[in-house]
């Protein structure tokens, strides 16, 4: 059992939101729901009533309909809300006064601002501008931006005349942002001039040029000015001049609860990336219940989270707007000008809930940064981490040198479903290394390759019911075949995530990794997180990445590259001691066959560490679409260990 670190404690200042959502359950259901444990049985049992509940409690503004689950026994296949009507952007907008909707810092130091009467108001203007160019239902509008207010209000527009909303983040490369705007065909672009990174303005005008060249559905581009406030782009619209409207309220077009909300990608560095199509109703129901019962988000609360919006982690932090809370938007380099930027910003701006990944938290870890001692965290309350395990050393640093009392919740899903599987609870104590609990109305369950259900053993993560916010399919993907293939080939009707995970008894959950990039030594699974625990624990350090490298037999040696601290070289001495770390602390199995020192590690533009990419450069195969990557340069540095040259 792990080491209990925190715990909810009576008087301690929260929303309640959950224990106020069971209460309201046994007395509508007149029944009786003593703990966490019941309440997420019912919710899967009983999964027509909990998503009405959700609707009803969390105040949907639309019409609910009747009906709220159709063909509930396929996956995929069922519809949930059939009947439902609804606007995705009326939800967020719901709320219309001086309060802080939005509050933004670019690493430049531009600060600014917006009410939600002044967001309204900007939603208002750009849906004529959009209107005026043509924008109507099921149109696509794209955004090549950074995390700034005109990307939110760009998007919100957008749902609001019924199209559909894409974005990426303007690191992208020309032939990355092809590879997915591309397949969807957008009728409007809304673009930036250029952004900052630690310090230094990248202009986009000459890439710009090239998007729009290989895009033949525009039919006009919208320039945002973000380095210089005078530029102009011949052919383009500046959006001063898409918002000359003087209207301050926004119509809302209502829309079934399975209309196209968004497209996100997925990272694409097995092939093209896949277009996923999520629908506005159930993206909105999915993030109230996690934003609202989860993480006890509630109005006029501070909720941050450090993301581009090429991430979906852009998307679930937008409709924290739902819940009336006031977004906080961090653009740049969070160690630029200095390692403790991020953190200067959430002091100066009070932020309630903060959000960021497992990578800089490791990363603040690393550079010794003890923000308990140089900060005043006090409006802090819980701190939420995905896009890598949580490695339990990343607990002890949090609670040791960030917050004791801070809920440290460690979040997991992904862009498959904009949602989480498993996730934070302020109704349960945090341990050490573990998510905390499985999310309301997800069936989840951890499977072996035979579809046997397993506890306290590693497995594939699996959810064996459909929920709202399964995509609505993928983009051009006539017969659904590709969509069926993503998940559902492995165990037919169930879904297949592709996590390597272990359901503690506790009901809580630890993340080993991705499936498709476990180990096999000795033909025994294992995840490559329960490597990386014990190498980064190693002072010298700085991160690493492991992989498999096939023996030619059948089998497979473990091979770990690793990225060291200055000044440091990997010695026999060195090597000694990350295999006795390994030996020790995970099993002789575990231990790397070859240990190799490293300069850089190739990651995706949403800053996961690529060991596909890896992997193959290794075994000599060729690495799908490196524009997935945002340094593929990287992967040359891997070649020298190539089987073929081995």
């Amino acid at each position: 059992m792990a080491e209990v670190v925190w715990e909810p404690v009576p008087g301690r200042a929260t929303n309640n939101a959950m224990e106020a959502f069971r209460v309201k359950v046994e007395e509508t259901f007149e029944i009786e729901l003593l703990d966490y444990e019941s309440l997420h049985a019912w919710s899967i049992a009983n999964r027509s009533e909990f998503w009405a509940e959700i609707w009803d409690f969390c105040e949907v503004v639309g019409e609910k309909g009747q009906l709220v689950l159709e063909a509930g026994d396929q996956m995929p296949g069922s519809r949930w809300f059939p009947n439902a009507t609804l606007s995705f952007a009326e939800n967020l907008l719901r709320r219309a006064d001086e309060s802080p909707a939005v509050i933004f810092k670019a690493e430049c130091g531009e600060r600014r601002e917006l009410s939600f009467i002044e967001l309204r108001a900007q939603v208002a203007r750009c849906q004529e501008g959009l209107r005026a160019l043509g924008v109507g239902k099921g149109d696509v509008v794209a955004g090549w931006l950074p995390n700034i207010p005109e990307a939110l209000v760009g998007m919100l527009a957008a749902n609001s005349l019924g199209a559909i909303w894409t974005s990426c983040s303007p690191d992208f490369g020309v032939t990355g942002l092809l590879d997915r705007f591309g397949q969807v065909q957008p009728k409007i672009l809304l673009a930036v001039d250029g952004y900052f990174f630690k310090g230094k303005p990248i202009n986009l005008q000459g890439k710009l040029a090239e998007v729009r060249a290989g895009l033949p559905s525009l039919e006009a581009t919208v320039l945002i000015p973000f380095l210089d406030s005078s530029v102009a782009t011949e052919g383009a619209v500046g959006w001063n001049e898409l918002n000359l409207s003087e209207s301050f309220e926004p119509d809302f077009l209502p829309l079934p609860f399975d209309h196209p909300l968004y497209i996100l990608y997925s990272s694409g560095t097995t092939g093209k990336p896949k277009c996923i199509v999520h629908g506005q109703g159930g993206v909105l129901l999915q993030h109230l219940k996690e934003h609202r019962l989860h993480c006890d988000l509630a109005a006029g609360e501070r909720f941050f989270y450090f993301t581009t919006t090429g991430w979906m982690m852009w998307n679930w932090l937008a409709t924290g707007l739902a819940s009336g809370a006031t977004l906080v938007l961090f653009e740049g380099n969070p160690f630029h000008p200095s390692p403790e930027a991020l953190w200067d910003f959430v002091q100066d701006e009070r932020v309630n809930l903060f959000g960021t990944s497992a990578k800089y938290l490791d990363a603040c870890a690393k550079a010794e940064l003890c923000p308990a001692e140089t900060h005043n965290l006090s409006s802090i309350r819980t701190i939420l981490s995905t896009g890598s395990p949580l490695m339990p050393e990343s607990f002890d640093w949090v609670y040791q040198s960030v917050k004791s009392d801070v809920q440290l919740a460690s979040i997991c899903g992904g862009t498959d479903l904009v949602s989480c599987f498993i996730l934070g609870n302020p109704m349960l104590p945090v341990r050490r290394g573990e998510v905390q609990c499985l999310g309301l109305g997800m069936a989840v369950e951890v499977w072996d390759s035979e579809g046997g259900p397993l506890l306290e053993e590693p497995g594939e993560l699996v959810c064996t019911q459909s929920f709202p916010s399964m995509p609505v399919g993928f983009w051009g993907d006539k017969d659904g075949s590709r969509y069926k293939a993503a998940y559902f080939e492995r165990y037919p009707g169930v879904w297949h995530h592709g996590d390597w995970v272990e359901l503690r008894a506790e009901g809580g959950m630890v993340v080993k990794g991705r499936s498709d990039t476990t180990l096999n030594p000795g033909g025994v699974r294992i995840g490559t997180a329960e490597i990386y625990r014990q190498v980064e624990r190693i002072a010298e350090v700085e991160e690493s990445i492991v992989v498999g490298r096939d023996t030619g037999d059948g089998d497979q040696e473990v091979v770990l590259f690793v990225c060291l601290r200055e000044r440091v070289q990997l010695d026999d001495d060195l090597r000694s001691r990350i295999r006795s770390e390994i030996r020790a602390n995970a099993s002789p199995r575990h231990v790397p066959f070859l240990i190799a020192e490293i300069a850089d590690i190739p990651r995706t533009r949403s800053g996961k560490i690529s060991e596909i990419a890896v992997r193959d450069v290794i075994h000599g195969r060729p690495v799908e679409n490196m524009e997935a990557l945002a340094n593929p340069e990287a992967l040359d540095l891997y070649r020298p260990f190539s089987v073929l040259g081995a």
